[in-house]
């Protein structure tokens, strides 16, 4: 996906204009862990060791995901959106529907396994959509 992603959307903190809220609770949450938490979990270790080595204290990071953040070159994560069909074909109200459902649940649950290089922070399975 190109764009800056939309957490919020995926949590579904708000009710964006292609959501049913009455099917809302039909949709799945595979992981959904604070993206702050994640980089200090992958991040700290490194910082540390870079600013141990840094002269300047000016050089110096204190939060490297506010350093992302509020800088212009970075992206703080990337969006992959997996959909099978489109709303004609693959319905979500359809036994189509249902099968795209069984499907990408399947796709999920070993996508970390197969992409080791890679963390999974947050996962959403949205059946509030015209397509899973």
């Amino acid at each position: 996906m190109r764009g800056s992603g939309s957490l919020n959307h995926n949590r579904r903190s708000f009710t964006a204009e292609n959501v049913d809220p009455e099917r809302s609770s039909l949709n799945v949450v595979y992981r959904d862990e604070p993206i702050q938490k994640v980089y200090h979990e992958l991040f700290d270790e490194a910082v540390n060791r870079y600013n141990a080595k840094q002269k300047r204290k000016d050089r110096c990071i204190t939060d490297y995901y506010e350093h992302l953040r509020t800088g212009k070159q970075e992206k703080l994560f990337h969006e992959l959106i997996v959909q099978i069909g489109n709303k004609d074909d693959m319905g979500v109200l359809t036994e189509n529907g249902a099968l795209a459902k069984e499907l990408l649940d399947e796709y999920m649950q070993g996508f970390q396994e197969r992409n080791p290089t890679l963390r999974v922070f947050g996962a959403f399975l949205h059946m509030d959509e015209a397509t899973p």
